[in-house]
């Protein structure tokens, strides 16, 4: 497939990590995504996208258009079309807020279409992007599109929200929450009261998944893994707990998760092999 990515200029630069375009037939269908740090928009282009909750009391969804994705604590396997069309946005966890007027715990652990946040602007991005628009263009589209929707009017405590959430993203989620609150000079309630508002979850949540993604993205399947090592220079001091968590948030041990990497080596061109995975 053809991953075509890019960062949007300020200040977008302040919400969204990246927008990609992405192109062709999926060397494997269907993925396993773990929690990462990020909330998500998808403009699907091409045919029905398949979602499923690992919560298997949460019927699946079958989406034709596009649907935004808040911050997930819990693992979620999506199936491509063949051939794949799809814009998406990787927001950072707090990124959403000032894009979509509701609550962030609305938008956690669950797919909302775009048309019951933004309404009609599927219709107008696809009339602008069309059939035959290159990666470029239809990425300069939808920055069009979310420029014009960046909320002018002051956000109550997202200020504070980026500024926690920027020292969990630099440091990997190894700064103590209460390091954290003193630093700010606020309470520990009223911090986590503020990133249920913009997150939709605790900061204390939004550092386990920090935490997990740097151990994740240090792992190079082509070589031996020392995962006690690993686990120890993400901040994991307690095995037991390292060995649990990683299991709830990939659905595998170590080991098996290991295999599966190495069973299906990530494609050439797309992006690092550190998040998704295959799904048996």
């Amino acid at each position: 497939m053809e991953y075509v990515v890019r960062v949007p200029a300020p200040p977008l630069d302040r919400f969204i990590d990246d927008i990609y375009c992405l192109s062709g037939v999926p060397r494997h269908r269907r993925m396993n995504v773990p929690p990462m740090p990020s909330a998500h928009l998808f403009v699907n282009l091409g045919g029905p996208v398949r979602l499923w909750d690992s919560d298997p009391s949460v019927p699946p969804a079958v989406l034709t258009d596009g649907w935004f994705m808040g911050v997930w604590t819990r693992r979620f396997l999506f199936e491509y079309p063949t051939p794949v069309r799809l814009v998406g946005v990787h927001f950072k966890p707090w990124g959403i807020s000032p894009f979509a007027d509701m609550p962030a715990t609305e938008l956690r652990n669950r797919w909302v279409p775009v048309d019951a946040v933004w309404q009609r602007s599927l219709e107008r991005i696809r009339d602008q992007v069309g059939d035959t628009a290159s990666a470029g263009e239809t990425l300069r589209v939808l920055e069009a599109e979310l420029r014009s929707r960046l909320a002018e009017a002051p956000w109550r405590g997202l200020d504070l929200v980026r500024h926690v959430g920027g020292r969990l993203e630099t440091s990997h989620g190894a700064v103590p929450i209460g390091a954290l609150t003193d630093a700010a000079g606020v309470s520990g309630n009223h911090l986590a009261a503020q990133f249920k508002s913009h997150v939709g979850v605790t900061p204390k949540r939004v550092a386990r998944i920090y935490r997990f993604a740097r151990l994740i993205v240090s792992v190079d399947a082509l070589r031996p893994v020392d995962w006690a090592r690993l686990a120890q220079t993400a901040g994991y001091f307690d095995q037991a707990h390292f060995s649990r968590e990683f299991k709830q948030f990939t659905g595998h041990t170590p080991t098996d998760y290991l295999a599966l990497r190495r069973r299906f080596p990530a494609e050439r061109g797309f992006p690092p092999d550190s998040g998704p995975m295959p799904a048996e």
